[in-house]
């Protein structure tokens, strides 16, 4: 053959053209894809990168020949889909080295997800090369590029093999975006916006009201019409086909069983409960065999509670069931009124994250507004101890729903809705059992004149007093029920997260061994916030319907979240602010903090939790960073943490609650909240809401009435029945049925949940070291199983199950539970928020 070379030509002969010898690497690529679509086949090609060898001519990776798919095995999996294993031989140029990286070309005719993949590197037949890949391919006529993937091996930039340094930079680029068109279905580009379209108030846009940003959707139904989603999430992070029809029967069942009967029987009568023998057989009440039988008014009434891309799913819904009743009931139908009980939530229930420790009393608000309550109300009932003593001993708490809540009442109450700011006195007994000793309930004047007028209620034992504590007890139940729901939960998981993905795909390669480490905890969570959004909390979505705060709910959500401090959000920050812990100076207590009293089970557990986290996480960071230099000089973890302060959480960039990111302490301190929001914290807010919340007798989402004052007409309507009176207050039948509904589907965890400790991938890192500190990991959560269950046996733990007889498993790692079923569990911690 004839070379040419500057302008003479140059014979090679066959013994040079002999000289460049080729290699076979052979390997399987695992897809997954509709059964009734077929696979990729031949129509994909693949062309690996060596990490090892460098082509001079290109500046990256030696390549090999393109090779196609070849079909091996196929099996039909349970949701319906196909996976497929694809053998393939690639051939390399001798001296090519060990493979980095692989291109994909998808060429068939429909996308396929890529699971998978392993290589085996010639001549060395125990070394094998995997790559976690678990991303959508979409056809190259459509996408117009394709697509790159690395191995399994993490590295931070400045230990980024010379080979791959370059595609390196150019995928993190591509998943920028410009910012400037709108986005396709299949464009993996990931941008900022704002919740504008959520409140009547343009939410992130000003400083007036703060909040974080979200990810940038764009319009797309689903192709498969299970549910119209309004918005879609960039294609890696839509949950599977399998997990949105899950949700969207979940949701169908829920609407069928508590909403229909509620409806149609509300045809005929009062919206309210008539007596508390019907609000139980509500929980009881049977759904339709079949849509036929609604009339035209109960139709009419559901299509206005249900969303619109929802409810022809209704229709066709066939499957019997029968929703268990709330667990909260079972031992005893009447323990919500039980003040133990009602105490105990505040420690173990749903929301067991705003009681504080009283450092001084009378308690008084930001504006220095001293309260009501004074010592006389409560000195008698502190068991014999002196009032001071007792706050000295750290034996008086707090739940406080008073400061945040009063400036919005004269607009909240314009409406068909009645609530209080309030706070709630309690006092530790010896036994560590709370005793509430004080309801506090306010109103302001007036927005002109300011101030604000309080009324005082305690604890009775029977008699109309004791009616009077119930109405009290329900009000601040109301307060906690929409704090919970909208900060608690939403505010301080779902929303403050979404930013950390966005900067984490935006400025992290998938390479970077922090990317490796969170990726786990953020499955799903875009895609769960976006339907949060289409559904409950836009105007006039669920949120508004049940919470007491209506269409300003999400501007109060913002309210609160200029209080929110990321290096406060950790747990033991979180209780050392709350007062319900002290510095603990033993350096081998990693949490760093003790409890002023142990027989807290949200914070005991939690603390075993957080702990195990701080400890896989510090194991973890340290392979790959050596010292404080190595992180400060990682220009991925600066610009990843840069852009969360600067524009995910944007407001707060100039404020004092950021680690900063230049020592090995405080990367390992910012990852381990970071994973602990997205699961513990998450776990013990959400997956406990249909075993306490559904029931609005013990967590009512908001009242219809005040509590009456002596004089009135609606006082002495009060004394001709206060049963009457108490059950037209709580919330009427829809929007208990729409509650009881909304806290099923969300308490619910999926039938293949991946529980904290374990990974979707046997080979999720080729890091041997890695592998074992995870492993050591795993095997500490199910040492923190055992005894979480010791201590729920113990008795003298009271309120680790209390008058409910419910025992707190909300933080029960359940990492043993190889093959969750899903349902409502009550125990086990999902590895991200995924609902």
């Amino acid at each position: 053959m004839n070379r040419r070379h500057g302008n003479q030509s140059v014979v090679v002969g066959r013994d040079e053209q002999r000289n460049v010898v080729e290699e076979s690497i052979v390997g399987v690529v695992v897809i997954v894809h509709d059964f009734e679509k077929s696979g990729p086949g031949k129509s994909a090609s693949v062309q690996i990168y060596s990490g090892t060898e460098l082509d001079p001519s290109t500046g990256n990776g030696k390549t090999s020949k393109k090779a196609k798919l070849k079909e091996w095995r196929s099996k039909k999996k349970n949701d319906g889909s196909r996976i497929s294993n694809y053998k393939i031989k690639l051939k390399v140029d001798k001296g090519f080295g060990s493979p980095g990286a692989f291109v994909i070309t998808n060429e068939h005719k429909h996308k396929f997800y890529l699971k998978s993949a392993f290589l085996q590197i010639p001549k060395l037949h125990p070394q094998i090369i995997h790559f976690d890949c678990n991303s959508w391919v979409y056809p190259f006529n459509v996408a117009d590029t394709p697509r790159v993937f690395f191995s399994n091996t993490s590295y931070i930039p400045s230990q980024t093999p010379r080979p791959l340094v370059e595609l390196r930079k150019e995928e993190l680029i591509k998943l920028r975006g410009d910012g400037k068109r709108e986005n396709k279905e299949w464009e993996r580009i990931y941008e900022y916006d704002y919740y504008d379209e959520l409140s009547r108030h343009e939410l992130g846009e000003s400083s007036s009201h703060p909040y974080p940003r979200r990810g940038r959707t764009v319009q797309h139904p689903n192709s498969d019409g299970s549910m119209e989603l309004q918005k879609c999430v960039p294609p890696d992070e839509r949950m599977r086909q399998s997990k949105v029809k899950e949700i969207v029967s979940r949701s169908v069942e829920a609407a069928l069983q508590f909403l229909i009967p509620t409806l149609k029987a509300q045809h005929y009568t009062t919206n309210h409960f008539n007596s508390f023998v019907e609000l139980g057989r509500f929980f009881w009440a049977q759904k339709p065999k079949n849509m036929a039988q609604l009339d035209q008014w109960t139709t009419l009434k559901l299509q206005k509670f249900i969303p619109q891309n929802l409810y022809p799913h209704i229709l066709s819904q066939k499957d019997d069931f029968i929703y268990p009743h709330p667990h909260l009931l079972k031992e005893n139908k009447r323990v919500w009124m039980d003040d133990d009980e009602f105490a105990r939530q505040m420690l173990a229930g749903t929301n067991p994250v705003r009681i504080t420790c009283l450092h001084k009393f009378p308690p008084e608000s930001k504006a220095k507004v001293v309260s009501t309550i004074k010592a006389s109300d409560i000195e008698h009932n502190l068991d014999g101890l002196p009032l001071q003593q007792a706050i000295e001993d750290r034996r008086i708490f707090m739940l406080d729903h008073h400061d945040y809540l009063l400036p919005f009442l004269n607009r909240i109450n314009s409406s068909n809705v009645f609530a209080y700011a309030s706070r709630t006195l309690l006092f530790l007994r010896t036994d560590s059992t709370l005793k509430p000793l004080a309801i506090e309930l306010s109103l302001p004047y007036s927005e002109a004149e300011g101030g604000e007028i309080s009324w005082v209620y305690l604890p009775a034992p029977e008699g109309l007093e004791a009616a009077l504590w119930q109405l009290a007890k329900a009000h601040v139940a109301a307060n906690d029920s929409v704090y919970h729901q909208l900060v608690s939960h939403w505010l301080h998981t779902h929303a403050v997260v979404e930013p950390f993905i966005i900067a984490t795909r935006r400025q992290l390669s998938v390479m970077h061994p922090v990317y490796k480490l969170l990726n786990p905890h953020f499955k799903d969570t875009m895609h769960i916030n976006s339907l949060f959004r289409s559904f409950l909390l836009k105007p006039d979505g669920i949120f508004e319907k049940i919470l007491f705060t209506g269409q300003f709910s999400m501007e109060l959500s913002s309210e609160l979240y200029k209080e929110w401090r990321f290096n406060e959000h950790g747990l033991p920050a979180d209780l050392l602010k709350r007062n319900m812990a002290t510095r603990d100076p033993d350096p081998g207590n990693l949490s760093g903090v003790q409890l002023i009293f142990p027989d807290y089970p949200y914070a005991e557990d939690g603390l075993e939790i957080w702990t195990a986290i701080k400890t896989w996480v510090k194991s973890f960071c340290s392979i790959f960073y050596r010292d404080d230099d190595s992180v400060h000089s990682d220009e991925e973890l600066q610009a990843w943490w840069s852009e969360i302060r600067n524009v995910g959480h944007g407001h707060k960039f100039n404020e004092s609650g950021w680690y900063e990111m230049t020592t090995l302490s405080n990367l390992v301190e910012a990852l381990t909240t970071l994973i602990w929001t997205a699961t513990g914290l998450h776990a013990a807010v959400n997956s406990g809401q249909y075993a306490y919340a559904s029931y609005p007798l013990n967590r009512p989402t908001l009242c219809h009435k005040f509590i009456p004052s002596e004089g009135t007409v609606e006082y002495a309507e009060f004394l001709s029945d206060p049963n009457k009176y108490y059950l037209e207050m709580l919330p009427g039948k829809c929007e208990t049925a729409l509650n009881a509904a909304l806290t099923e589907v969300l308490s619910h965890h999926a039938k293949d949940e991946l529980y904290l400790g374990r990974m979707s991938s046997h080979s999720w890192t080729d890091n041997a070291r890695v592998r074992h500190s995870f492993s050591v990991f795993s095997i500490e959560l199910k040492n923190i199983e055992k005894r979480i269950a010791e201590r729920n046996k113990d008795p003298n733990r009271k309120n680790r199950s209390g008058p409910a007889k419910i025992p707190y498993e909300l933080l029960f790692p359940d990492t043993s539970n190889v093959s969750p079923k899903g349902g409502i569990a009550g125990k086990g911690i999902p590895n991200s928020i995924s609902m």
